[in-house]
């Protein structure tokens, strides 16, 4: 009787022991590291931030352009109309210290994981050109919320394709 009940303890200890293995937790320990991880700074999850601006006034001068980048169904290309305004970005953004964080979107469609993903991917692509254009890299914040934070609400193509997006905030 004793052996049995050693061998559903250890069998628990074993489990458990595994699944504490398994369980993920937040390494940082202090606020210095906020936005930045592992993965090349890149960022992904649902946390709010505050928005990030500039302390040398160009942000007025980028308020009268649109800042949301569109994308096709799981596509992370740019469309020719999004390098246009994504140039336009860019001749304002050179030179400056301005921060931007690229913000990736996705719609409903896929698992949680894919569009997190698919969001980082589409952030990526608009922050390569951007850095390509001549901005500082380092100017630059990617995060990903992939569907967590839908533009429009509902399941049809007119609301999903609201949500395929990137938006630069200032």
């Amino acid at each position: 009787m004793i052996t049995k009940a050693m061998k559903q303890g250890l069998s628990f200890a074993f489990v458990m022991a595994f699944l504490v293995g398994c369980s993920s937790t937040d390494t940082k320990t202090d606020g210095a590291d906020a936005g930045t991880s592992a993965n090349g700074g890149v960022t992904t999850g649902t946390a709010d931030g505050g928005s990030l601006g500039s302390s040398d006034g160009s942000q007025d001068a980028m308020s009268d352009l649109e800042t949301v980048i569109y994308f096709d169904f799981d596509q992370a290309v740019l469309q020719p109309e999004a390098r246009t305004l994504l140039q336009a970005h860019a001749e304002q953004l050179i030179g400056t210290n301005t921060q931007v964080r690229l913000e990736g979107h996705a719609d409903e469609r896929g698992s949680r994981e894919y569009n997190m993903a698919l969001g980082e991917r589409r952030a990526n692509a608009v922050r390569d050109f951007l850095v390509l254009q001549g901005v500082n890299r380092s100017n630059l914040e990617v995060i990903s919320y992939g569907e967590e934070r839908p533009l429009s609400l509902g399941s049809g193509e007119s609301s999903w394709s609201k949500n395929r997006r990137v938006e630069l905030d200032y």
